[in-house]
């Protein structure tokens, strides 16, 4: 016969909340058994690996600079892979979840978890730490093999110069965000496709489209204002003496560019929980 002991420890077990690592656990393994969002990782690194070993061997025929530059160098480092990574690593946020919404997967997803929100920070979190570990490898993959070439005319930066360190960091990190910025937009928007385009305008074509607006205070706020642009921010190498922000100049520090995208991704999230919450699977 049953104890009454027993009894109660299998009715905890059914009842019992799984941790929140089980839910990261999860995630994890659907970020990681889908061929699309391994193809847009590897894309991360591709482009960006090979976008700075183009740019440092083509050096000498598009015109070595009389001047050095830690800017201009690390700018040529990053660029490739802050450009399209952007775009790529906001749409591996937005599949995260709009995928499971197109599939009917997220009743499962949503059934498993304890509550709404935590599936939804789990999705985030695993989706900032795959993207950014990707952009740290691929950067600093890419500092590595371009610092021979860039050393021959005397371009090439250390990790120690000023400003190199956190504009590395800083261009993984923005990537980093922008998954988590694409998670929000999916439980917004519910739809990959329009996850996507929206990722693609705040990312990229917003800042091109900003840059002919007619010059105006209203246009420098946009212009300071945007993802993109903030993102720009923080891949580059501080001045020395520059204000955190300057509108009608159109200058943001590294500083306030952490802070407007954190603010942007932060944002999109809580726009995606407040709809998670408030709507039906």
């Amino acid at each position: 016969m049953m104890s009454l002991s027993t009894k109660a420890h299998r009715s905890d077990a059914r009842t019992r909340r799984p941790p929140f690592s089980a839910t990261l656990r999860s995630e994890w393994i659907k970020l990681t058994s889908l061929p699309s969002s391994a193809l847009a990782l590897g894309g991360i690194l591709a482009i960006g690996l090979g976008g700075a070993l183009f740019l440092a061997l083509t050096l000498e025929s598009s015109g070595v600079p009389s001047v050095p530059s830690v800017e201009r160098t690390l700018g040529d480092v990053t660029v490739a892979m802050v450009v399209v990574g952007q775009i790529i690593a906001g749409i591996v946020g937005v599949m995260s979840v709009g995928a499971e919404y197109s599939s009917g997967a997220i009743q499962s997803t949503l059934l498993a978890s304890p509550t709404r929100l935590r599936a939804l920070w789990a999705k985030a979190i695993v989706s900032f730490a795959a993207v950014t570990v990707v952009s740290l490898v691929t950067v600093f993959g890419s500092w590595a093999a371009t610092t021979p070439l860039y050393a021959q005319f005397g371009l090439d930066v250390p990790l120690s110069a000023p400003g190199a360190l956190p504009a590395l960091v800083g261009a993984a990190a923005y990537l980093g965000l922008c998954a988590v910025f694409g998670v929000g937009l999916g439980a917004l928007l519910r739809s990959t496709t329009a996850g996507a385009i929206f990722v693609f305008v705040a990312t990229l074509l917003g800042p091109v489209l900003i840059s002919v607006l007619p010059y105006s205070l209203f246009s420098r706020v946009l212009r300071v204002a945007l993802l993109g642009n903030a993102g720009d921010a923080m891949t580059r190498v501080g001045i020395e003496g520059a204000p955190f922000l300057d509108v009608w100049g159109g200058y943001i520090s590294p500083q306030a560019g952490w802070l407007f995208v954190t603010a942007w991704a932060a944002a999109a999230l809580i726009a995606g929980a407040v709809a998670l919450k408030k709507r039906d699977a």
